[in-house]
């Protein structure tokens, strides 16, 4: 039984942390800056914000290596140091997670390579397993318990990554980013995807959903994942509302109060991993902790409940008659 497995048997449900991105801004990233090259350039940044997430209660802490394949990275002229960069990740929260105290899983993050795959783009499946099978090895040298597959909208790449987890011998947690009218950008719906999931040999420790376009829209593709699970932990990690410019700032609708919200109805849900992704400071953490600790249970929701909690959907799906109108003006 590995960490992440012990730890959800022992508690039952999980709180993962907050953003990466979003809390490096105010701290100094500019925009263009690969966030992966402060594992070098700004270590101590990096780890006080990842113990800032552990300091709020995280059960999971998420590296500093979602751009880290090589494709990536080639951008920031740092595609010769995909082992070293990823390797530097993991080792940087699993310094710190040592230091705790407490159990805590080492998540390595593996975003999307940002190619689009053959025959809508160059990239081909082969080429996306080595990609993130490099970035793979350094995540499992610097001791991530678990690859941490994230934000993907392509089946073929979720595939992708999940065969290099398998080949460098990782754990592995896949979650999707259901951003267009309820499903990925690449059609790919909810039930869809728990379904391809639940029959994947081996399984994922856990699977769901991350980012997207809010935490009412994730909690209601969530309906449909735990409906289709079979059994398996399913994962969400809202974004802390919708983002707005404010001045020369971005900032993000959601209150802490409301991802609190958030975490009784996930909970209600039976979700069993409960985080943030964009706009989740370690305030928004520390009260989805407090919630999570004092949820006595309750019913699960409808998309109607979650919707007058948390605000509504802001890509909802098309009716069939909107659809039919569309179909009309691209005849037209």
């Amino acid at each position: 039984m590995n960490k992440l497995q012990k730890l959800l048997k022992e508690k039952g449900t999980l709180l993962a942390d907050g953003a990466t991105g979003t809390n490096l801004i105010p701290m100094g990233l500019d925009s263009g800056q690969a966030p992966e090259a402060w594992n070098f350039d700004h270590v101590d940044r990096i780890q006080k914000l990842h113990q800032s997430f552990i300091d709020a209660g995280s059960d999971i802490v998420v590296t500093n290596s979602f751009g880290g394949t090589a494709r990536r990275l080639h951008l920031h002229d740092l595609q010769d140091r995909v082992v070293e960069i990823n390797r530097a990740a993991a080792e940087i929260a699993g310094d710190l997670v040592a230091k705790s105290g407490r159990e805590i899983v080492v998540a390595g993050s593996v975003g999307p390579t940002g190619d689009l795959l053959a025959p809508l783009g160059e990239l081909t499946y082969a080429g996306a397993v080595e990609a993130f099978e490099e970035q793979m090895t350094g995540l499992k040298e610097g001791g991530a318990d678990v690859a941490w597959i994230e934000t993907m909208s392509s089946p073929d790449e979720i595939d992708a990554a999940i065969e290099a987890a398998n080949k460098v011998g990782l754990d592995y947690v896949a979650t999707a980013s259901f951003d267009t009218a309820g499903n990925t950008m690449m059609g790919l719906s909810p039930a869809a995807f728990a379904q391809q999931m639940a029959g994947k040999n081996p399984r994922p420790q856990a699977f769901g959903s991350n980012c997207g376009v809010g935490a009412s829209d994730l909690l209601v593709a969530a309906i449909d994942m735990v409906a289709n699970a079979d059994g398996l932990p399913v994962v969400a990690k809202a974004n802390a509302g919708i983002p707005k410019i404010a001045g020369d700032k971005v900032v993000y609708s959601g209150s802490p109060e409301l991802m609190a919200d958030y975490v009784k109805l996930a909970m209600n849900l039976g979700v069993s991993i409960i985080g943030g992704c964009c706009g989740n400071s370690p305030e928004h953490v520390k009260a989805m902790a407090e919630a999570m600790r004092a949820h006595n249970g309750g019913d699960a929701p409808t998309a109607e409940e979650i919707i007058e909690t948390l605000g509504p959907l802001v890509s909802p799906k098309s009716s069939k008659k909107s659809d039919r109108s569309n179909r009309r003006r691209r005849r037209g």
